[in-house]
């Protein structure tokens, strides 16, 4: 196999993922077994939609995913000076 990595096809497949989480139906269980299957799919959705929203590189053989965390506020503290 002679393929070529590509990062943003990669992302693309967290941005996958983390829209079947969120279409994932909820087992019936209850009580504690139903808020650690709760937490589980929140963690998975967060991990993947951050994953899916990153910018990724490959350069050299290393890959850097960039991940803004910012606020939406500091955004806009980040333009230029009358812009």
């Amino acid at each position: 196999m002679s393929e070529v990595f590509d990062a943003d096809e990669m992302i693309a497949r967290f941005r996958e993922r983390a829209a079947a989480v969120r279409r994932r139906g909820m087992p019936p269980v209850e009580g504690a077994e139903r808020q650690m299957i709760l937490r589980q799919m929140q963690l998975d959705f967060q991990d993947f939609a951050m994953l899916g929203d990153a910018a990724g590189s490959l350069e050299n053989g290393i890959l850097t995913l960039r991940i803004d965390l910012r606020p939406a506020a500091a955004d806009n503290d980040a333009s230029p000076a009358g812009a």
